[in-house]
């Protein structure tokens, strides 16, 4: 029997919280399970105590028996330090980037967000020396108060 730790619908019509389980992974998404781990309400502010709870040392439990949690219960479970953080599968597909003309759009605008960042920095850099320097007046000012100090 394959187990797993997965999330459980519950709530009204577009007002979902969800129950985390452990279930044989044959059976329906909101059927049979074998035991209540937590909970998880999307409807929550996302740094809301009230946002899902987790029965951590019950989790670890099911994991070491061969439990495998979803992909999005692997997230609230790496939150609860149960597991180490989520890494996506590498053979995801490309379909949630932007296509090929938006990419370089993007591209082209990082390069003139970089390149005004340089003129920025040379123009500090210009202002700084400008303010290290005396100006002329000053520097004659400066060199007969010295005079008349010495004397």
């Amino acid at each position: 029997m394959a187990l797993a730790i997965r999330l459980q619908r519950g709530g009204a019509k577009k007002r979902p919280h969800f129950r985390i389980v452990v279930a044989d992974n044959r059976s329906p998404r909101d059927g049979r399970f074998i035991e209540t781990l937590g909970y998880y309400n999307p409807m929550v502010a996302p740094d809301h105590p009230d946002r899902q709870k987790v029965k951590a040392e019950r989790a670890k439990y099911w994991i070491d028996q061969g439990a495998k949690p979803s992909d999005r219960v692997h997230r609230i479970l790496s939150q609860a330090e149960v597991l180490p953080a989520f890494q996506p599968p590498k053979n995801q597909t490309k379909k949630n980037q932007p296509k090929a003309k938006a990419q370089e759009r993007m591209e082209a605008e990082r390069k003139r967000q970089e390149e005004l960042a340089k003129q920025a920095e040379e123009a500090r850099k210009e202002q700084a020396e400008k303010d290290a320097q005396p100006a002329e007046g000053e520097q004659a000012d400066q060199a007969s108060e010295a005079d008349e100090n010495a004397s």
